[in-house]
């Protein structure tokens, strides 16, 4: 099977404090993986380095490819264009910008690639009818349930049509049966949509529901 990600030799420290002390990690396209640990582990920051958002330390060893495209030598700015072509983020707090509504914060990311506006509102029309909300496009975030703003900033990480989704303990701000219905969505977009999903989780049904779960402990993978 085709590898989405393929990561070695990751290293990561802030000051005296070293958080991921070599990372070896390969996942397969269309797998949902599961990063699971006690806090401090370094799971988020994994996360944030695997999703471009962070950078590792400087180590000539170190290499991470993202369905066959190599990383580690490539610009800012061409790195924040792939960034926004190919992958999209799901965070516990959902990080809606509140003087927008829903179909405006779906469209946010399709704006930023400069497509077009009218196929953009289409395209996330369709996205929040996806996900039960069809009756809420123009409601602004605080006029929303957690459970409803946690879909809508699904819907937006899928706007670009992404290959890889990160997310960020997405399930961590909303009650169990928010929790439950959140996590079934990830699963029937990857059978839709043929989607990787990375996800830092301490929900156990969630970890245990997904393909593979991988363990982290002090900065390294135990399991």
């Amino acid at each position: 099977m085709k590898k989405g990600i393929i990561c070695s030799d990751i290293y990561k420290s802030y000051g005296d404090l070293s958080v991921l002390k070599g990372i070896d990690l390969e996942i397969e396209s269309r797998e949902i993986v599961a990063i699971v640990g006690p806090s401090g582990a370094g799971k988020t920051t994994l996360l944030q380095i695997l999703g471009t958002l962070d950078t590792a330390d400087t180590n000539a060893k170190t290499k991470i490819e993202i369905e066959g495209v190599k990383l580690q030598n490539m610009t800012p700015s061409r790195m924040a264009a792939f960034r926004n072509e190919h992958l999209g983020f799901i965070f516990q707090f959902h990080e809606l910008l509140p003087e927008f509504t829903a179909l405006e914060n779906v469209c946010m990311p399709g704006w930023i690639a400069n497509n077009n506006t009218q196929t953009l509102k289409e395209k996330a029309t369709d996205l929040l009818n996806q996900m039960g909300l069809s009756d809420r496009i123009h409601h602004q975030p605080q006029e929303l349930s957690g459970g409803e703003q946690q879909r809508v900033a699904v819907a937006r990480a899928l706007i670009n049509d992404p290959k890889i989704i990160f997310a960020d303990e997405p399930s961590g701000n909303l009650d169990s049966q928010n929790a439950a219905s959140l996590h079934e969505v990830f699963f029937k977009l990857r059978d839709q949509t043929a989607c990787t999903f990375v996800i830092v989780t301490h929900n156990d049904a969630l970890a245990e529901m997904a393909d593979r779960k991988i363990i982290l402990k002090d900065g390294k993978i135990i399991s």
